[in-house]
């Protein structure tokens, strides 16, 4: 698990600024660690909303406390890197995966070895 430091880990336990399901969202992300990556649909199995993968963009899109919440490890289902909403864009995203040691296959998706299955 990723060292989050203590102000977001309370603003995660009990704060009226976010939604809770996206408060539970960032918590589930924090746990996927450098070198891997989540699917949306994985990390919503993991909070126990199979249906909510597009829940869990917005969560990643509105994340207030990136790279601490490492919403650049969540991807597609088919492994591509859909969006990024921080300086960059998608480039930037996968710049910091690489940098972790996420793979990428020839069609420029996440390699199936680096895909963690949450759920």
């Amino acid at each position: 698990m990723n060292k989050i430091p203590e102000a977001i880990r309370k603003a995660l336990k009990s704060s009226d600024r976010y939604p809770a399901v996206f408060r539970e969202i960032w918590g589930a992300c924090a746990r996927i660690p450098k070198g891997r990556v989540a699917t949306y649909g994985s990390l919503a199995r993991s909070i126990g909303r199979p249906r909510a993968a597009r829940v869990v963009a917005m969560a990643m899109a509105r994340n207030p406390f990136a790279p601490d919440i490492p919403c650049h490890r969540v991807v597609r289902s088919d492994g591509s890197l859909g969006g990024y909403s921080a300086s960059g864009g998608v480039g930037a995203k996968r710049r910091l995966l690489e940098r972790e040691g996420v793979l990428f296959g020839d069609r420029g998706g996440v390699a199936k070895a680096c895909l963690l299955e949450t759920a």
